[in-house]
C-alpha cells in the first residue's frame, strides 16, 4: 500500500508503518483492485474513508469508483448510515468522483493537509447517506468514530 500511496501522492505519502497502524484499528478495512486501493474503517454506524490511491497511470478507468462502490456496499452490510471523508479543497478531480456518487460537503478543515515547502492545504468533510432518512453530517459527541488525520497530518485522504 505505501508504495502505490507514494505514487498516488508522492507530496504526501504514508509509509508502511503508518498503513499498518491503520489497518491494525477496530473496524478497518482494505480494498484492493489493480493499480488502486481504498483504506476505511466502518464504527458505530459510521464509515470513513481514509485513504483512496489510484496509480497516476491508471486513473480514469473506473477503478476509484469502483473501489467506492464496494466500500460503500460493504459499510451499507456492517449498518452504516453514512461514509464521510476529507478531501483536499483544491482537488477537482476527486471532488467531482465523490460529487457524481453523492457526496456533498457538510464541513471544512483549514490547513489539514501539510504540503511541500509547508504551505497547508485546505480539506472538505464529504458525507454521503447510506440508509434512507440517515443524516448527511457525521454525528458528533462521544459516540462518533473520531475523525483520524493523516500521520503527520501529511495528505492522508486526497482520495482521488
Amino acid at each position: 500500500m505505501a508504495a502505490l500511496h507514494r505514487a498516488a501522492f508522492p507530496d504526501a505519502a504514508w509509509d508502511a508503518a503508518a498503513f499498518a497502524g491503520l489497518v491494525a484499528m477496530p473496524g478497518a478495512v482494505a480494498l484492493s483492485a489493480d493499480d488502486g486501493f481504498l483504506l476505511g474503517r466502518i464504527v458505530a454506524g459510521e464509515a470513513e474513508i481514509l485513504t483512496l490511491a489510484v496509480h497516476p497511470r491508471a486513473r480514469r478507468r473506473g477503478i476509484a469508483t469502483g473501489l467506492l462502490a464496494r466500500f460503500e456496499a460493504a459499510a451499507s452490510r456492517a449498518g452504516g448510515a453514512r461514509v464521510f471523508l476529507e478531501v483536499a479543497a483544491d482537488n477537482a478531480a476527486a471532488r467531482a468522483l465523490y460529487g457524481a456518487r453523492g457526496y456533498g460537503a457538510v464541513g471544512h478543515r483549514p490547513g489539514y493537509y501539510a504540503g511541500p515547502g509547508g504551505v497547508s492545504r485546505d480539506a472538505l468533510v464529504l458525507a454521503r447517506a447510506l440508509q434512507p432518512g440517515a443524516p448527511d453530517r457525521p454525528r458528533t459527541g462521544p459516540a462518533a468514530p473520531p475523525a483520524h488525520p493523516p500521520p503527520d497530518r501529511g495528505g492522508a485522504s486526497e482520495n482521488g
